[in-house]
């Protein structure tokens, strides 16, 4: 289909723009008049360009020729703005030689290319220094921008000041390198560009290059390592338009080419690779240019609240199991997987050239000597070469498809970074992994030990993705490449989740962080078989983007594809098991009592075994940790041993319900023998005081602390008080409230916490057979120091003290801390309650899942307290937008809630809750 072309002519023509400029200054004279007259034209000009352009946009969806049309707008209005200065304004009838000037755009307006809310960057080029002539048309180009509201760059230099601080300042050598002639004197920009050329550029490449791939790394750095984060930054993060742009930079300087095409003609790509590089700089700048349309602003962060409109704007359509926004964004990641491919193809091409120094594969890995050149002596078909890892002619893969696979495993075994020719032969050779290749029992063989690989097995599997060997040779594994799933609680793509969490399960295995995660650091010694445990962590997510529960299609692939690895049929068993039940450890220890011995008891009868229990553990902790950065803590590691020690136990048929008498009797022993000096009567006093609910799920601990806070209290005389302790290790902060017990206690006590800010993720409640009680509210750690945090939580503390004494007005303090609500409308999070009787024996479960907000604790546990309910314990998780609350509660005569009337009512009543932010009102 022939599209109409589109000329920026149609729209605004420089020279019968200044024409109307001068016709409003003869009209008005040097006035105010005349300037807001002015400003008006020139406003309406830009407006009525950009919405032509974006209409342009929207129908041809060309990304490029949008970025071109918006600069060549502003090119016109710049050079009507000077065409006005120089020839009505400001005429110059006899110039000297001092009074020239050239306008030049330099960055991204140098390039020609320009988002609606870019900068305009421009340098004003003169002879020698300022006459009062070009300062005066200066300042009449620059206040115009700048009334016009534009963000203006500038600089106003002689050639001889460019070239003396393009040596030495690399940010200004770069501008220089995209300078691009305006109107004015074209002779001095055309004497800058060529002392630029001799004076500067020659023989200083490498170090170009340097600086230029080191300001790359601190950048990512900055926005974000991964090019797979879900709210990616389209201009500066890994993969996006910045790393395009310093390809540019690259072979402008280096190649001193200025397309695609020559380095073709150079070598450096081929012309697919040059095609895919048109390609990528297309899509980035459709979606640069509607991002900037759709917000009126210089937005740069595709964030969740944006990507949906984004989606509909470039008109992607749900398919099943795949939200548009979730294909969207899908091929915004495979596009900058595909810039990272050319980025690496350059830069292997540099090192080639010894410009750019070589890296060793793994990170880990320190041993590399430099190898001698020859061949392998595992395959002929690969040799090294300036140590890296090459093959040792074009026809390498033909002759053995294996060698795809083989290749990485080499990789991998010597800790050698890839020859680019190898990579590229390798792209170029893919339709060579077929159903054969995949059943070959070497090239599983060799993929297991890449897998598995005791050195960085990460790093390796990253390349195979990048390659495109690894969805290719494990189709379900390119179905989620690039894939996003649209929530707030992962970070990164499917795909490089799974990657990530192989990462952080051979960092575990090899003893690294040992202290976040000591018990999965001693356990995985002990496991019967890693390969199940690897092969089940690299799975687990496969089967995301299905209409159906991704954790059972996950199993069912599992089943499928595990004997073609050289898996037994019990191991596929157990492989299949941990993929189905992945997620099951991770929400029991979250949002369940684990003091309750009914919650042992099932998770117990669903695992089965000690081993199982040792592999899921393993798996929890990894998969939590490859979700992205923030999302593991202390608090929830806690969580995972504390259940895993309760049910190890039970699995091994220990811990029967007769023993629970043994064991309170064993906890007041040994506080008895930790309060040695109180006596006998003031210690039976102190015991009788709580429950048997206490003895059974407070640690020795937290009984010492609670025994010595109560005594004070007790001399002191006061019956409300709070205490505050900071737990570093475990990243909470534990505030323990005492205070006379009654039904609205916990409400109140979220409440006050909501109105601080703090971050709830558990309580532990008690009552004490004196009418008092004594909760523990476990908030999520702000600041680093333990006195800083401390400080923080004695504020929290006095506000949870002020408002039990009915001082603080919690409902307006509540309703002030509200989400964005773009934010909310981003996600839709259908809620729903669970009200069961058969997850514990002596309570009744409340389960409450819906859209998370500031404030949303508070109001649940109010209705439960209108409900009259005791709550026995709460567990509160949050994954990204959604919480899920969980309440371990019984009437006021201590019963379950059997009747299903009242179940009905109570269900009602917590949904209502969520009904103002599902429409977007104020939390």
């Amino acid at each position: 289909m022939n599209r109409p072309q589109r000329h920026l002519a149609q729209i605004v023509e420089a020279g019968t723009l200044a024409a109307e400029l001068s016709a409003l200054h003869a009209e008005h004279g040097a006035s105010a008049a005349f300037r807001t007259a002015m400003l008006a034209r020139l406003k309406a000009v830009r407006a009525e360009g950009l919405a032509t352009i974006e209409d342009w946009l929207s129908e041809d969806g060309r990304g490029l020729a949008c970025a071109r049309r918006i600069a060549a707008l502003q090119d016109a209005i710049v050079e009507a703005v000077f065409l006005f200065a120089t020839r009505t304004a400001f005429p110059a009838d006899n110039p000297s030689a001092s009074e020239r000037l050239s306008v030049i755009a330099t960055g991204g307006y140098g390039r020609g290319t320009m988002a609606p809310g870019s900068d305009v960057d421009l340098l004003f080029l003169l002879p020698y220094k300022k006459t009062p002539w070009s300062e005066s048309v200066i300042e009449q180009i620059l206040y115009t921008l700048w009334d016009m509201e534009l963000k203006v760059g500038h600089a106003v230099r002689s050639v001889d000041d460019c070239i003396r601080l393009a040596k030495s300042d690399m940010t200004i050598r770069t501008s220089i390198l995209d300078a691009r002639f305006l109107c004015g004197d074209r002779e001095m920009f055309e004497e800058l560009e060529a002392r630029f050329e001799a004076e500067v550029v020659t023989g200083t490449g490498a170090e170009f290059i340097e600086a230029k791939l080191a300001e790359r790394d601190a950048r990512h750095a900055r926005v974000g390592e991964s090019r797979y984060l879900v709210e990616p930054n389209v201009k500066d993060g890994k993969g996006g338009l910045r790393d395009l742009q310093t390809l540019f930079w690259i072979a402008k300087y280096f190649y001193r080419v200025g397309t695609g095409e020559e380095l073709v003609d150079l070598g450096v790509l081929d012309r697919s690779e040059a095609r895919q590089f048109r390609r990528c700089e297309d899509f980035l700048w459709a979606v640069r240019c509607h991002l900037h349309f759709l917000t009126g602003r210089a937005d740069e962060r595709l964030t969740f609240d944006l990507q949906r409109d984004m989606a509909m704007r470039l008109g992607y359509t749900p398919h099943p199991g795949l939200r548009e926004v979730e294909r969207f964004m899908k091929h915004y990641f495979l596009v900058a997987k595909d810039v990272g491919d050319l980025t690496r193809i350059v830069c292997s091409d540099l090192e080639m050239r010894h410009v750019k120094r070589t890296q060793v594969l793994s990170r880990f890995m320190q041993r590399l000597r430099r190898r001698k050149p020859g061949h392998l002596a595992e395959s002929g078909d690969f040799v090294i070469e300036a140590n890296r890892l090459n093959v040792t002619d074009d026809l390498a893969f033909e002759r053995d498809p294996v060698n795809l696979i083989r290749m990485f495993f080499l990789a991998d075994k010597y800790n050698l970074p890839f020859h680019p020719e190898a990579l590229k032969l390798a792209r170029r050779s893919l339709k060579l992994i077929d159903q054969s290749l995949r059943e070959n029992p070497e090239a599983n063989r060799l993929f297991m030990k890449v897998l598995t690989s005791r050195n960085d097995p990460e790093v390796v599997l990253r390349r195979m993705n990048e390659a495109g060997v690894l969805g290719r040779f494990i189709p379900e594994f390119g179905r989620i490449v690039g894939l996003v799933q649209f929530n707030m609680y992962h970070h990164f793509t499917v795909d490089e989740h799974l990657v990530r969490s192989i990462g952080i399960l051979a960092d575990i295995e090899q003893g690294r962080h040992a202290d976040d995660h000591p018990l999965a650091n001693e356990i995985i010694h002990t496991i019967q078989n890693r390969e199940v445990l690897y092969l089940a962590l690299f799975l687990h997510d496969i089967a995301k983007g299905r209409p159906e529960d991704h954790s059972i299609a996950g199993a069912r692939i599992a089943r499928r594809l595990a004997p073609r690895l050289g898996f037994s049929p019990a191991d596929t068993d157990t492989v299949a098991w941990l993929i189905e039940n992945h997620l099951t450890m991770s929400m029991i220890a979250q949002s369940r009592d684990l003091a309750d011995r009914k919650t042992i008891e099932d998770f117990a009868a669903q695992v089965q075994s000690l081993e199982r229990l040792k592999l899921l553990l393993i798996l929890t902790v990894a998969d939590i940790r490859a979700v992205g950065p923030g999302v593991w803590n202390g608090w929830k590691g806690q969580l995972l041993r504390t259940l895993y020690y309760e049910t190890e136990p039970v699995l091994a048929g220990g811990h029967s319900q007769t023993q629970r008498t043994v064991r309170i009797a064993a906890a007041q022993a040994a506080l008895r023998e930790a309060l040695a000096d109180w006596s006998e009567a003031e210690f039976a006093a102190y015991r009788d005081r709580h429950y048997p609910a206490y003895w059974l799920r407070t640690d020795l601990e937290r009984q010492i602390e609670h025994a010595r806070f109560l005594r004070d209290l007790d001399v002191q005389r006061r019956k409300l008080a709070t205490r505050a302790k900071p737990d570093e290790f475990r990243e909470i902060t534990e505030i323990t409230v005492f205070a006379p017990d009654h039904p609205r206690l916990l409400s109140i006590i979220t409440g006050a916490c909501a109105a601080a800010g703090a971050n709830i993720v558990d309580a532990q409640i008690f009552t004490t057979s004196d009418g008092f009680a004594l909760d523990t509210i476990f908030v999520s750690r702000e600041l680093p120091e333990d006195a800083d945090e401390r400080r923080r939580a004695e504020r929290i503390g006095r506000l949870i003290e002020q408002a039990l004494e009915g001082k603080a007005p919690l409902p307006d303090l509540v309703g002030k801390r509200t989400v964005p609500k773009s934010r909310l409308r981003a996600f839709s999070v259908e809620p729903y309650v669970l009200v069961n009787n058969t997850w514990s024996n002596r309570f009744t479960v409340i389960e409450i899942s819906g859209l998370d907000r500031p404030g949303l604790l508070f109001e649940l546990t109010g209705v439960l307290a209108r409900l009259n309910l005791n709550i026995a314990s709460a567990h509160i998780a949050t994954f990204g937008e959604r919480a899920i609350d969980v309440f371990y509660v019984t009437d006021l005569t201590g019963q379950k809630i059997t009747n299903a009337n009242r179940q009905a009512a109570i269900r009602r009543h917590l949904l209502q809750v969520f009904q103002p932010a599902r429409e977007g009102a104020p939390a």
